[in-house]
């Protein structure tokens, strides 16, 4: 029995045209990719049902919201308390990433600011933190890039 979960070349080229307009008809899909709207809809709700789709989303130019200071902070941890201040982290409404990682740091957090004096009162809670051994922080001075689509082939 073939597995009902197992993504295919079509799902892949419904998720690349997801990626560039989300807010595209099924008919717009389906006529782009020669199928059924039908199919193009089965197979998108199929993609959600699965959490393949986790959501849509509009991607903003934080700069016109005035949010234009893009930190990396990188945490030091006291080891078994990783993953609860993880989950700390990751609820804080400046943060829009938290990676585990390895190295002399064991947390990476990119976090959005207004200005210098939010990113100030942000790692000062960070350092208030039960758990929080050390941290250092990077301030993003230009975008090269920043895309978070996936490349599915």
């Amino acid at each position: 029995m073939e597995n009902q979960n197992a993504i295919d070349e079509l799902d892949l080229k419904i998720i690349n045209q997801l990626q560039k307009d989300s807010r595209q008809s099924f008919q717009e899909l389906a006529s782009k990719l020669g199928i059924a709207v039908g199919t193009a809809y089965n197979r998108v709700k199929q993609l959600e049902k699965s959490k393949v789709i986790r959501k849509y989303s509009a991607v903003i130019d934080p700069a016109k919201i005035g949010v234009s200071l893009t930190a990396l902070v990188l945490v030091q941890a006291e080891g078994s308390h990783i993953v609860d201040l993880e989950k700390l982290l990751a609820k804080m409404e400046e943060t829009i990433a938290v990676y585990d990682i390895t190295g002399d740091f064991d947390i990476a957090v990119v976090a959005r600011f207004k200005d210098t004096k939010e990113l100030n009162s942000f790692v000062k809670r960070l350092l208030g933190m039960a758990y929080v051994k050390r941290t250092v922080t990077d301030v993003m001075l230009n975008v090269v890039k920043e895309d978070f689509t996936l490349p599915a082939f």
